[in-house]
């Protein structure tokens, strides 16, 4: 009977309006929340077939949407943990469980084990950089960790090259051999001297005497020492308890001022406990003013705690140690599937893959159409309250209203019982 067919489709219309409503308290109540994207309700028609002149009252089918592929504002913060994504693709987390979801929900914080988690607890994941450089595999999470800082709290690295470049003078005076520091003895009388701080195994410092002598008309040794072995208490540091550490002879051009071309151009230098640490001079010359020191550069780094982290802009997460070193510990992917909008919301500003989203493809910041990280940064919901506010009124309105035809349909059922009395 039609009339009862036009009691269930404004039912229909009233089960619709109850979804776009709770879509919408959804919505007010995780404005705040980040990387949440905003729901919504569409409508279809249900059209059922009418025959012999007669109409046969459908109703109205809902589809809830998620807007997940629309990019939310970002907000800048001072956690150098909060981590955002602008563009396309979504974070790798996983819980306690091994199972791995996507987010867009980037405030990440240390746990009890220095592991990243968000505010659902869940582990951030990454490519560990341990053994080089990364590599993803792009159709699955086959070989993701979850990142974790735990046991980089102190590391000393010994040191292994640097860069040393000094001006030797022209006009300095040509030493004998028996006063080149090289011999060791107490007559030493090196042209110039200067000294530099590296690193053993054990991240102690190791100062080096560097020691420029001229030996002839373009020709200079260059002699390394341990300062721990100098000799205290007098206006000399020789004679050194143990010989040099390194010594080099150099040759310059006359004309040009720089190195010959037959000249060795760096210096190897064996550390007390140590491997050898190889100082570039390429760049050193040889003119009419002082000794002059140019660029001094040598990498290893003491015992150092980690004081932050670095995020570049191709994913490499880095440990920044208070001495100022930059170690690479990790590289954090992006995922993304060919449907966003098509992927399951779950609890925690998560996302599961589905039967229409698409297979998961994971890449990292910048390639293949992925968006870049954002350090120091988190996306904001993507609800407008005005919009939401209108769309509630819309909804109370259409509610009312469809409420109204079930009530005209209840009396005219009524009418048509009292016909019988």
């Amino acid at each position: 009977m039609s009339i009862f067919g036009m009691m269930r489709t404004s039912v229909s219309g009233l089960s619709a309006q109850a979804s776009k409503l709770s879509t919408v308290g959804d919505n007010i109540a995780n404005a705040g929340t980040v990387g949440y994207k905003k729901a919504s309700v569409e409508f279809s028609s249900l059209v059922l077939h009418s025959h012999g002149g007669k109409y046969s009252p459908g109703g109205v089918e809902t589809d809830i949407r998620y807007g997940i592929s629309q990019q939310g504002a970002l907000s800048f913060t001072s956690s150098q943990t909060d981590l955002a994504v602008s563009g396309d693709g979504f974070f790798v987390v996983t819980d306690g469980e091994g199972q791995s979801q996507l987010t867009r929900a980037g405030a990440f914080v240390l746990n009890g084990e220095s592991e990243l988690i968000n505010a659902s607890g869940f582990k951030l994941m990454g490519y560990s950089a341990a053994n080089g450089t990364a590599q993803a595999a792009i159709n699955g999470t086959a070989g993701l960790e979850a990142v974790s800082l735990n046991g980089l709290a102190l590391t000393a690295t010994s040191s292994t090259a640097g860069i040393f470049s000094a001006n030797f003078p022209a006009d300095g005076t040509i030493v004998a051999g028996a006063d080149l520091p090289s011999a060791n003895a107490a007559t030493a009388a090196p042209t110039a001297k200067t000294s530099i701080v590296s690193y053993d195994n054990l991240g102690r410092e190791v100062v080096l005497d560097i020691y420029a002598s001229k030996t002839g008309a373009e020709a200079w040794e260059v002699a390394v020492f341990n300062r721990a072995d100098a000799t205290t208490g007098g206006t000399s540091s020789f004679p050194y308890a143990n010989p040099a550490l390194a010594t080099e002879n150099f040759a310059f051009d006359a004309t040009t001022g720089m190195l010959d071309g037959a000249s060795p151009d760096s210096i190897s230098i064996t550390l007390p406990t140590g491997g050898p640490l190889v100082l570039d001079m390429a760049q050193s010359s040889q003119l009419a003013t002082d000794f002059e020191v140019g660029e001094i550069e040598i990498n290893g780094n003491g015992p150092a705690g980690v004081s932050g982290i670095d995020l570049d802009d191709d994913g490499t997460l880095y440990a920044i140690y208070e001495n100022g070193a930059r170690v690479a510990t990790y590289r954090i992917p992006l995922a993304n599937v060919a449907s966003p909008d098509m992927l399951t919301p779950t609890s925690g500003t998560l996302y599961g893959l589905s039967a229409r989203s698409g297979d998961l493809q994971i890449g990292f910041p910048g390639e293949a159409g992925l968006g870049t990280i954002v350090t120091g940064a988190l996306e904001q919901s993507t609800v407008d309250i005005a919009d939401e506010l209108t769309a509630m009124i819309e909804a109370q309105r259409s509610y009312t209203a469809n409420s109204k035809v079930f009530q005209t349909a209840s009396e005219i059922l009524d009418v048509l019982n009292s016909l019988k009395r």
